[in-house]
């Protein structure tokens, strides 16, 4: 055993396992919900601590979160969502907003990106992208924040569309892609006894508009449509295309930025669609 229950880990320990070139170590099973706990309350110190490797803070930013969003999925939602669960996503957000800042943090993160579909891992993906994106305008923090938590939160009515409707292989009936549309009302439906800024609002209940009006819920148009949830939404188009789902296997990122560039000229935002090809350039994610 490396030491004795109970002892605090210090930066004594961490340099003789570099020294002893130990690059992993392992917690007991039984033990790992108390890892899990220890790491989301103290992840954004651990997220600004550059005495870490990026990579050690990445790979750590994105299973900490991934494991938040799964519980809120796994928890069979009911019909509205519990406090506690969007206390933890707010403090998923909080914390990790400052750390998606530049691009040097997205590159790093990139590799952890899964391209098997599941709507709380996409939830994930369109949150990274979107918060990198919301940072290169300028929006104040809290901006940044409520638009973010958003993101993070823009598929969460999905939670009450039937199973065998969002995993259905092959195409869907004109039925069923009804039903998913109802998926942002759901959203803020759930939603609507927690404390959400408008932002936060937009970002749920608009994220399929399209500029030139042929989206959904309120057919919004233009100018109509707020920036942020324009990002947003090229975010999850763009997640969606490069992902593995049930009905089409993911595409290569320049196959997707190519189909977007010409076959949804008029639905998204160009010149947010030219600063997402830039910053996916700079992050080496095309």
């Amino acid at each position: 055993m490396y030491t004795r229950s109970g002892q605090k880990f210090t930066a004594r320990h961490r340099q003789v396992l570099h020294r002893n070139d130990v690059s992993e170590i392992y917690v007991q099973s039984s033990e790992k919900p108390q890892y899990e706990k220890y790491i989301e309350d103290n992840l954004g110190k651990i997220l600004l601590d550059e005495d870490l490797p990026i990579e050690v803070r990445s790979k750590v930013f994105y299973e900490a979160s991934t494991e938040v969003m799964q519980d809120v999925f796994d928890s069979k939602l009911p019909t509205s969502m519990r406090a506690a669960h969007f206390d933890r996503i707010t403090e998923v957000v909080k914390n990790s907003i400052k750390f998606l800042a530049s691009d040097s943090s997205l590159s790093a993160v990139a590799p952890f990106i899964s391209h098997d579909y599941k709507t709380y891992t996409h939830c994930m993906h369109v949150f990274v992208y979107s918060v990198a994106m919301f940072h290169t305008y300028d929006m104040p923090d809290n901006e940044v924040f409520e638009c973010g938590l958003g993101a993070l939160l823009h598929d969460v009515g999905k939670a009450r569309i039937p199973r065998r409707i969002l995993n259905k292989r092959g195409s869907l009936t004109q039925g069923e892609r009804e039903i998913i549309k109802e998926h942002s009302v759901h959203g803020i439906s759930m939603c609507s006894h927690l404390p959400m800024s408008q932002n936060t609002i937009n970002c749920i209940l608009f994220h399929h508009e399209k500029l030139d009006g042929t989206g959904y819920p309120a057919g919004l148009k233009g100018d109509n449509i707020p920036m942020p949830v324009r990002v947003l939404s090229l975010s999850d188009i763009y997640d969606a295309l490069v992902t593995d789902r049930p009905y089409a296997e993911a595409m290569q990122p320049y196959e997707a930025l190519t189909l977007i560039r010409h076959e949804m000229r008029e639905s998204v935002d160009m010149n947010v669609f030219k600063r997402f090809v830039s910053i996916l350039s700079g992050a080496d994610m095309v």
